[in-house]
């Protein structure tokens, strides 16, 4: 499949590939341990939120563990929060002192990250919020966490949101200039759309988006930059619910990327159960990939640098599954072969691979399949699956029943293979 990608706008290729990656929320919010929002939610005055920037100090933050925890889960890429909302910056940023070099740890946080990750042979990727709760220019809109507080309202009337920008500006430009070379560059958000009658959101003309577009791809030409500069271009990024269809803008497919959290805070949030089973996981990244998508799963670590066990618990059961399976995903991608039901096709090249979701009793149906498939054969163990000679000679051959023309029959065991999902590779037979 031919996806829509802007002209000279970066390199795709590794991204396409490599399918899976890890997100990472971590800033001041680790410390309240209630949703990365929780300054927004509970309006918290930045008085009050200083607590937190005077209590960071994560003395068990050990990027190799980050790293090889990653790796071993199958993923290929990470992205960090270099900045979240809350205007923390994780590095020793010249334009701040809201910084992560000011707080008790006092040493950059992203430089010992990035050369974890690559050692681990991962790429790299940067999250930075347009949107800055803390800095002195930004405007108070419908989001700030002060929307209600007529007092601060006023005193912030004069905001110059110009000179906010060049900051972010000048932000993004030591990111992409003090780290080496930087894969992905993954910006959050515009909000130009929505208006509370007193204030409007924000987008591109705010950002100056042109111009720091223009800046990234000069320092970086190879980047490659997600949709949300308000710039209408650039990797789509639904976040918290699966397409139900490869993702299309104009009419035409885009190169897109499911964000998901394993319990539904991206930062750390101590009381929050709603943890997701490694079953679930691994059909997300299933089903995201045969839309031809990638899944970048996030992971909020906690206030002392560490990556909670449940956490962990997820990452090493589907690295588990990847190590069978993984090549039903890197390279891999979407086919209109019409799937089984309660199943997902991922396609590369020559090979097709049968992702079960419910295990079937006995056979499964392949329409649009008959007479194609060469050999199949389970993917974790690499034992043969029997293709049925409809109206054949041979030792598996049965008479075609009616409206089965067309049709390929796998015979299955009865007994589910001991993987979460288990996945048949079909070999084509080469086309002429």
């Amino acid at each position: 499949m031919e996806f829509q990608w802007p002209v000279n706008y970066g390199d795709p290729e590794w991204f396409v590939y490599d399918r899976f990656g890890l997100f990472i929320h971590w800033g001041l919010y680790s410390l309240a341990a209630r949703h990365e929002w929780v300054m927004n939610r509970e309006k918290i005055h930045p008085d009050e939120y200083r607590k937190y920037f005077t209590h960071f100090n994560p003395d068990l933050f050990d990027p190799q563990k980050w790293a090889r925890a990653a790796k071993n889960a199958g993923m290929k890429y990470f992205v960090i929060t270099t900045k979240h909302h809350e205007g923390f910056a994780l590095w020793d940023s010249k334009v701040s002192d809201y910084k992560v070099t000011n707080t008790p740890y006092g040493r950059d946080l992203i430089g010992p990250m990035v050369e974890a990750f690559r050692n681990e042979g991962l790429k790299v990727g940067f999250y930075h919020s347009l949107i800055d709760w803390h800095h002195p220019e930004f405007p108070i809109d419908g989001l700030h966490p002060q929307r209600e507080d007529e007092s601060f309202k006023a005193a912030a009337q004069n905001r110059d949101i110009s000179k906010y920008a060049q900051y972010l500006k000048e932000q993004v430009r030591e990111l992409l200039t003090d780290y080496g070379k930087i894969d992905y560059l993954w910006f959050d958000f515009s909000y130009q759309d929505r208006d509370w009658g007193w204030s409007r959101g924000k987008g591109k003309d705010d950002w100056n988006s042109q111009e720091i577009e223009d800046m990234i791809f000069e320092l970086q030409p190879d980047i490659v930059l997600n949709d949300r500069m308000d710039l209408g271009r650039g990797i789509v990024t639904p976040e918290q619910f699966q397409p139900q269809e490869v993702v299309k803008r104009n009419g035409q497919p885009v190169i897109w990327e499911a964000c998901q959290t394993l319990n539904g805070s991206w930062g750390y949030d101590r009381d929050n159960l709603d943890w997701k089973s490694v079953d679930l996981l691994v059909k997300m990244l299933v089903d995201t990939v045969s839309k031809g998508g990638n899944l970048l799963l996030n992971v909020g670590p906690n206030a002392r640098g560490e990556f909670d066990q449940r956490s962990l618990n997820a990452l090493e059961g589907i690295g588990e599954w990847m190590h069978l399976h993984s090549r039903s995903i890197y390279g891999a991608g979407y086919t209109d072969l019409p799937a089984p039901c309660d199943c997902r096709y991922t396609r590369n090249g020559d090979r097709l691979y049968l992702h079960i979701f419910s295990w079937p009793f006995k056979h499964i149906y392949l329409k649009e399949l008959g007479g194609k498939v060469e050999y199949a054969q389970f993917l974790h163990d690499a034992s043969e699956v029997n293709i049925l000679d409809l109206n054949g000679e041979g030792p598996h051959s049965h008479v075609t029943p009616p409206g089965m023309e067309g049709v390929t029959v796998l015979e299955i065991p009865v007994q589910k293979p001991n993987v979460v999902v288990p996945v048949i590779e079909l070999f084509l037979k080469e086309e002429r």
